[in-house]
């Protein structure tokens, strides 16, 4: 069978944009878009208008591979530009919102953007980003219908090339997209990192976004004409690759520009949502605020940090279907999925949470996961409690960090991708992660986990949000310090000193937080997660602790 080889007719470059096309002919009457009272689209109505933004920036002199950016919240225009920018050619770089102007000018200069899009009430952060460049990118400004009232200002205005509702009426509804030459190459850019001093854009490709796009939705058995409300923000990670994804299956994207409770759950409620993403907290934060159950289950899937006991039983007594999974930007998507053994229905309760809060095992379209140990690299004992760094690899693995080969190399090296990572394998081949490498707190010796100490203070029943890191301490090197904020409500707070003793009860001495400090509400990035890097400065601040005795 030597003879037999590949041919242009069986290796066509995979790409998602196809499923865009396939969308437009078999869901092309199905709604594709839903934003507020006035906004809806059909697949067959979102397939013309992407290539009509296309064709628009073709003609405005985008070429393949110019990197195009995007400044904007869960926008109708948002979900389009994940199609429309790399049907052009270019490829996508989708922004943080929540970054400051200096960040922003310094990732667009990294990148060399050519065209940045920005919505409307990013309008004056982008116009400071920009005066910083030397040869700032073409500015497109995005106007959606319910936010006419709150326009940019007449200054900003100016310095905006086009409005995105000129590019989809001025484009070619016929244009002839730009396919990728090879399925290797790039498709988008995503930063990790806000630091302005060492950007880490991940590059990922067509070939690797197709698989992930597909894997997402086997692993999470996402069914045709799902309701997905975007709790998630698309410039995240491009959304966990959900806006590929859900074309794939002629899914409804339900807009969204800020997370605010109630109008999520009215959001449910009127649209019939079927499926949701988003981190444990911001899974805490909905649940907190609801008080009925939902008349129809609402699949959520989460990924980070393990999701709390108590927050996964409340989540789910109240009708929302948690799956938990593990990802990171350089992956494109969760590739680690805490996938559930019919066995499993028959503990308590609360075992189901403990075991589901577990990341889990590999998505089948991945290649491995393995947990080994930092200095001889070699696989540690599946016994749940031997440490090491996550490594693994797969289709869906990035390409690399873009200009940094250094980065690349540290990343990508004997087969695998080294996560940083630090986590615990069962005795299942089930994937436990106790933390980032960077937040484990070494203290006297030992290594503590603060994602292990955070899971204790969960169970104290007047605790709302838990965060634990490192504080400096003159006897022990760092201790554990937490920062808790409490639910509303209580008739009586828990001291400082009542908190401590609660854990000393449930956890070894070394473990036990030295310092708790209430705040009103723990800080959220974006995406919902808590930047531990902000509490480890108000920790540094406090200076150290002394005569620890743990």
């Amino acid at each position: 069978m030597e003879e037999l080889k590949p041919s242009a007719a069986n290796s066509p470059p995979l790409t998602p944009l196809t499923f865009l096309e396939r969308a437009s002919t078999v869901y092309g009457d199905c709604t594709s878009i839903v934003y507020g009272a006035s906004t809806v689209h059909t697949w067959r109505e979102t397939n013309l208008r992407c290539l009509r933004v296309a064709s628009s920036l073709s003609s405005i002199g985008i070429r393949r591979s110019d990197v195009v950016s995007v400044l904007s919240a869960n926008t109708p225009a948002m979900c389009e530009l994940q199609f429309a920018v790399p049907m052009s050619g270019a490829i996508l770089n989708n922004v943080n919102t929540r970054l400051d102007a200096a960040t922003v000018s310094v990732l667009l200069r990294h990148c060399e953007s050519k065209l940045l899009f920005v919505d409307i009430l990013c309008s004056g952060l982008a116009v400071e980003a920009i005066e910083k460049l030397e040869n700032p990118p073409i500015l497109v400004l995005i106007e959606e219908e319910e936010e006419e009232e709150e326009g940019a200002d007449v200054a900003d205005r100016l310095k905006f090339s086009y409005s995105y509702t000129d590019l989809v009426e001025r484009g070619d509804p016929g244009f002839n997209w730009i396919r990728p030459e090879s399925e290797w190459d790039p498709i988008v850019v995503n930063y990790t990192s806000g630091t302005t001093s060492s950007p880490k854009g991940v590059v990922h490709c067509h070939r690797g976004i197709f698989v992930m796009s597909l894997d997402t939705l086997i692993d999470w058995t996402v069914p045709k004409n799902p309701v997905y409300l975007w709790t998630l923000p698309i410039f995240h990670a491009n959304g966990w690759c959900y806006p590929w994804a859900l074309a794939a299956v002629g899914g409804t994207n339900v807009c969204l520009r800020k997370f605010q409770a109630p109008l999520i759950h009215r959001l449910i409620r009127d649209h019939g949502v079927t499926h949701m993403c988003g981190a444990p907290v911001v899974l805490n934060m909905l649940t907190a605020t609801q008080e009925e159950p939902l008349k129809s289950p609402v699949h959520f899937l989460t990924a980070g940090s393990s999701p709390p006991v108590t927050v996964l039983l409340r989540a789910e007594s109240l009708g929302f279907v948690v799956s938990h999974g593990y990802g990171l930007t350089e992956v494109a998507g969760v590739v680690v999925s805490c996938a559930w053994k019919p066995q499993w229905n028959r503990f308590p309760a609360s075992e189901q949470a403990r075991l589901k809060g577990r990341q889990g095992v590999r998505t089948v379209g991945f290649t491995d996961i393995d947990v080994v140990d930092p200095g001889s690299g070699r696989r540690v004992e599946r016994d749940g409690a031997t440490m090491g760094e996550i490594v693994m690899r797969g289709s869906s693995i990035m390409l690399g960090y873009l200009k940094d080969p250094v980065g690349t190399r540290k990343a990508l090296k004997n087969g695998w991708f080294f996560t940083g990572d630090v986590g615990v394998l069962h005795g299942d081949g089930y994937l436990e992660i106790k933390d980032r490498s960077k937040d484990v707190i070494i203290t006297g010796g030992e290594n503590v986990s603060s994602v292990e100490v955070e899971a204790v203070l969960y169970t104290h029943p007047a605790v709302n949000e838990a965060a634990v890191v490192a504080r400096p301490d003159e006897h022990w090197g760092e201790t554990p310090c937490a920062f808790v904020s409490l639910k509303p409500g209580l008739t009586r707070k828990p001291t400082e000193k009542e908190m401590i003793e609660y854990c000393r009860k449930k956890m070894p001495r070394y473990m036990v937080p030295k310092t708790v400090v209430f705040l009103d509400e723990l800080p959220k990035t974006s995406t919902g997660k808590i930047p531990k890097f902000v509490l480890k400065e108000m920790a540094n601040k406090m200076g150290s602790t002394r005569l620890s005795r743990l």
